[in-house]
């Protein structure tokens, strides 16, 4: 899902949540690293007290740990990332990495990053808004 959590209606969020899918989003690795006080959560935690965003190499570092440790193959619905293109382009060299493909792209309208929605759209994998209705 391509956008914040909060950009997509709540019947989309509802289908997700009910599929047996594992929901994962950089925000929610990274809560669970700064309650556990890990190195990694403890330097986000001072970017977000000091109104910075997460930089590039932490969300590679939290959604990296994440992707490799996961069951192979295992559905998962990623929310807020890729945020970027260079994002987009890394996470899918680390699917092909494992001969893994993603089944569709849903790009929240108005809130998703313009490159990153194009990048999808050339794959042939975003999901248009009006489709989300269907």
């Amino acid at each position: 899902m391509l956008g914040p959590n909060d950009s997509f209606p709540e019947p989309v969020l509802a289908k997700l949540r009910s599929l047996n899918i594992e929901h994962v989003s950089p925000a929610g690795l990274m809560r669970q690293e700064i309650s556990r006080r890990t190195p990694l959560g403890q330097q986000a935690e001072r970017a977000a007290r000091q109104g910075r965003p997460l930089a590039d190499e932490t969300t590679f570092a939290l959604m990296r740990r994440w992707f490799w440790t996961r069951k192979p193959d295992a559905g998962f619905a990623l929310g807020d990332f890729p945020a970027t293109l260079l994002q987009a382009k890394v996470f899918d060299e680390w699917l092909d990495a494992r001969d893994e493909t993603l089944s569709a792209v849903i790009a929240a309208p108005g809130a998703a990053p313009q490159p990153v929605v194009d990048h999808y759209r050339a794959q042939g994998l975003l999901i248009e808004d009006g489709a989300l209705a269907a």
